[in-house]
């Protein structure tokens, strides 16, 4: 059982995607939060395997209540976030992986969408559409730039496939792009999280456009 804490500022949003969650055999909804103090109180307690944690909230945001989350002194396991946005809050999707989320979910997700965003970060995978990492790209380039490299503890094969994740790819996608199995594709995604220290493909994405692993294309 996959056990979930809500957290949103909005009533209606907690209640209707706590609603949603519950009809799902695998799920369990824990516990629901109006602000992140709260969110931290309950992580705490609660210990779920996933939040759904929105942006923007009182009190305390969801970024800041995320990174003390993650990066707390509660022993186990920390729970995968999934941030709760809007089109038009895609401005925060650096700062949100860069506080440790594993990916984003649209407030008006269908039913179908919700329940595989939760089951794919409880599993220990990202959830990163091509948009998100786009997004990522644009944040970042803003900020900085980068010169390409290659990380020295990767073998060249290992940095092909972390080029593609950093392009918000599939385990299956990449296997089609660089002609592998999806099974040597998973094998070296998961040597690549060991040998970075990494938690899981969001973090991966990050550590390769900081390390310039990947170089963006320039925006027009």
């Amino acid at each position: 059982m996959i056990t979930v804490l809500v957290v949103d500022d909005q009533q209606m949003v907690r209640a209707g995607f706590s609603a949603l969650l519950a009809a799902q055999e695998d799920i369990e909804v824990v516990g629901q939060a109006a602000d992140g103090v709260r969110a931290i109180e309950l992580a705490e307690q609660l210990k779920p395997d996933v939040i759904l944690m929105d942006i923007r909230m009182p009190e305390l945001d969801g970024l800041q209540a995320t990174q003390q989350i993650l990066n707390g002194s509660t022993p186990g396991e920390p729970p995968r976030v999934v941030m709760l946005t809007t089109f038009d809050l895609d401005d925060y999707v650096y700062a949100a992986l860069r506080a440790g989320a594993s990916g984003f979910l649209l407030k008006h997700s269908t039913p179908d969408d919700l329940a595989a965003a939760v089951r794919v970060v409880a599993a220990g995978d990202a959830l990163l559409a091509p948009s998100v990492t786009r997004r990522l790209v644009e944040d970042f380039t803003r900020a900085q730039p980068v010169v390409p490299a290659t990380p020295a503890r990767l073998t060249p094969r290992e940095t092909d496939v972390l080029r593609q994740v950093a392009r918000g790819l599939s385990n299956r996608q990449i296997a089609d792009e660089l002609v592998l199995a999806e099974q040597t594709v998973k094998t070296h995604v998961s040597n690549i999280l060991t040998k970075l220290d990494l938690r899981d493909r969001a973090q991966a994405v990050v550590y390769a456009y900081e390390h310039g692993v990947v170089t963006p294309k320039p925006r027009h």
